[in-house]
């Protein structure tokens, strides 16, 4: 049965391209952050790095998400129009194509060429069949790559703001901000990784925990390197 995504069951694409803006805008922005508490920075500077990131960082993922994607559906469109020559030049070679994979399912016999027969007569199904089983790819629509960036974007400038806003609360309390701003981003990313595990498959702690492991690491390498910099004399 063909798996419907609403509201309730979001579409893979729109799931990979929320964690993957907000992932990386909370992972970025905690890097910052932490480098620049260990290098002894005032809060307005941390604030004024942080958002300035979150500006650039914003509209180069959105650019990246909706870029890649066309360029995904630039290659699903080239093969549709290669399947559909061939189709049209040398159809005994893709009947032959079909029968192969469906061999490979254990058809045989009669039930396999009646199955041939019936794919290769519709040539929107044929087609299709050749795209998915054979080239192993997935439609790419329209406005996809709009969407994609749309929601990479979006969701970047969310995640940004996740580790950003306790230093539009807590003023010059430089040290209290950047504990704040650990915690939130720690429980932004276990509740991603507990979500995703929740319409996926998996363990939803051990998702959460990898999230939490892969994000807060972004941090602490960040915090290393403001640390070592900070150390260096002359700096």
């Amino acid at each position: 049965m063909q798996q419907v995504w609403t509201e309730a069951h979001p579409k893979p694409t729109l799931l990979s391209d929320f964690i993957l803006g907000s992932q990386d805008g909370i992972v970025n922005v905690l890097g910052i952050i932490l480098g620049l508490v260990a290098a002894h920075t005032a809060a307005k500077i941390v604030l004024i790095a942080a958002l300035a990131a979150l500006g650039a960082e914003s509209i180069a993922m959105a650019a990246v998400a909706y870029t890649s994607t066309r360029s995904r559906r630039r290659l699903y469109l080239g093969e549709v129009r290669r399947e559909l020559n061939e189709m049209k030049l040398v159809p005994h070679l893709e009947r032959e194509e079909v029968r192969e994979i469906l061999a490979k399912w254990d058809y045989k016999g009669k039930e396999l060429e009646d199955l041939l027969n019936r794919i290769c007569a519709n040539p929107k199904a044929w087609l299709e069949f050749m795209l998915a089983f054979e080239l192993h790819l997935t439609p790419v629509e329209e406005d996809e790559p709009r969407r994609s960036g749309y929601v990479v974007g979006a969701s970047t400038v969310v995640g940004h703001l996740i580790p950003l806003a306790p230093f539009l609360v807590v003023g010059a309390n430089v040290l209290l901000g950047a504990v704040t701003a650990i915690l939130l981003s720690a429980i932004a990313l276990f509740i991603t990784g507990w979500y995703e595990a929740k319409i996926s498959v998996g363990s939803w702690w051990q998702n959460g925990l990898q999230m939490v492991l892969i994000g807060l690491g972004g941090g602490i390498a960040g915090y290393l390197i403001g640390y070592a910099i900070q150390a260096v004399p002359g700096l």
